[in-house]
């Protein structure tokens, strides 16, 4: 059957999954460079711990974490002013030369000293560009699940190539994800499509989909016709060459309906994940697995499995919140069961291999899971509320205060764990089941609201 065309002689509609599918890639590989221009400084800590000063010693650990919050500070800061650049510039050149950005910074650091390097703009960007695409669909938190993957894969291939560097220098471990995150910078600027609009497509184009048995017409993006008739005048007004909407106010954004809890839930849940990003080949290598000692190399590799269950984690958070319909119950549930996966792998992971690698799989999958989840669908739901009546110039501003908020966490949990380390490394557990604790409770009432509002439905 020919693919349906819009009124004002836009492209078919049938065009549209090949662009979508672009993006995804482009975004999703450009992600996963930041993620593993990230994780060198967790795979080279031991290295230095043994023997470079200022790291070494007895006050070495203060010192890697004091390393780690520099630069997750100011990243958490730049943070929430990248939002609101992000939605004000064109996002394919802000995307490509953050990405351009990172990689010389992170090649300088690799050569001269050991920082880790990111540029801020990149997560708000890739954000509002999957938004721009995929912001109606309603499988949104799984697409997105999946999508997300793009941070456990880019600290798997970030551990994977840091690690098998290691031996010919740590600065080597810097260099090469530098010079991938560079390349697919290149290719982000020359190939990336921010917008429909960008790729010659009209608005109502994506929005027609015969279903599987000929029957009534539904949105590409999960839309049907009816929620499409809401936003019509909307989209009349876009085909019609008006203004783009007013992009909204940082703390308008803030007031939002759910932002606030939401970002103060993933302040404590990032403080956990990313002290597993930073410190878990650290911990590895200094607590025996069946009695024996992890080298800098395997202890590296072997810290992958916790991304390979933040993998499956975040898909399966997703599917689960689409499934029912309640983002909040689906990331309190998963932070509640995350609690006794930890105290398990503290206790039983260094039985066997065998114990640490499935405890560790199962810490992953549930500590990544509400991560993934508040990063990309929620942010993405509350960026395009009826609040604002579907403003999409408001995705990256809600995205950054999110993800800026969560980075704060994320500094602090890293500084932490280098102070707290030197007391015991249970102390460290006890700190992350605290944050857990915490996150849940900026949760509970939205949680509350939405199983209300799903009896209600029922009733």
């Amino acid at each position: 059957m020919e693919a349906a065309r819009p009124p004002h002689g836009g492209a078919p509609a049938r065009g549209l999954g090949r662009h979508e599918y672009a993006v995804l890639a482009l975004t999703f590989a450009s992600y996963a460079s930041f993620h593993a221009s990230r994780k060198p400084p967790s795979i080279v800590k031991a290295v230095l711990s043994a023997g470079w000063a200022p790291f070494s010693g007895a006050r070495g650990t203060h010192r890697l974490g004091e390393l780690d919050v520099a630069f997750l500070s100011a990243y958490a800061l730049a943070m929430f002013a990248a939002g609101h650049l992000a939605d004000r510039a064109d996002l394919r050149r802000l995307l490509g030369a953050a990405m351009l950005a990172s990689g010389a910074a992170c090649a300088a650091l690799g050569a001269a000293s050991p920082a880790a390097s990111s540029s801020p703009p990149g997560w708000p960007c890739v954000v509002a560009i999957v938004g721009n695409w995929f912001g109606h669909s309603s499988k949104r938190g799984t697409i997105m699940g999946v999508w997300n993957s793009h941070t456990s894969v880019g600290n798997i291939a970030g551990s994977v190539l840091a690690a098998t560097v290691l031996e010919f220098g740590w600065g080597w471990s810097f260099l090469v994800p530098a010079f991938v995150i560079a390349a697919l910078g290149v290719v982000v600027l020359v190939f990336l499509v921010a917008h429909p609009s960008e790729a010659g497509l009209e608005v109502q184009a994506m929005e027609v989909e015969m279903n599987g048995d000929g029957g009534e017409e539904v949105g590409l993006l999960g839309q049907d016709k009816k929620e499409a008739q809401g936003n019509e005048d909307d989209e009349l007004e876009l085909e019609m060459g008006s203004q783009l909407p007013r992009a909204i106010g940082f703390l308008e954004a803030w007031r939002l309906p759910g932002v606030a809890p939401f970002a103060f839930c993933l302040f404590f849940s990032k403080l956990v994940a990313y002290t597993f990003l930073y410190w878990l080949p650290f911990y590895i290598r200094n607590n025996a697995v069946a009695g024996q000692l992890l080298s800098h190399k395997a202890s590296g590799i072997l810290s992958i499995v916790f991304d390979i269950g933040g993998v499956l984690g975040g898909i399966s958070a997703g599917f689960l919140s689409d499934a029912i319909g309640a983002r909040a119950v689906t990331s309190v549930l998963f932070l509640f069961l995350s609690i006794p996966a930890l105290i398990v792998y503290r206790t039983y992971g260094s039985i066997s291999m065998h114990h640490n690698i499935g405890l560790m799989f199962l810490s992953g999958y549930f500590v990544n899971g509400p991560y993934s989840l508040i990063t990309t669908a929620v942010a993405t739901d509350l960026g395009t509320q009826d609040a604002i009546k579907g403003n999409s110039r408001a995705l990256a501003t809600v995205s950054a205060i999110i993800d800026g908020t969560g980075s704060v966490g994320a500094a602090l949990g890293p500084l932490l764990t280098g102070y707290i380390s030197t007391r015991g490394w249970n102390s460290v557990f006890f700190m992350l089941i605290v944050s857990i604790s915490l996150a849940i409770l900026f949760l509970i009432r939205l949680a509350r609201d939405e199983i209300v509002a799903k009896l209600g439905t029922r009733s």
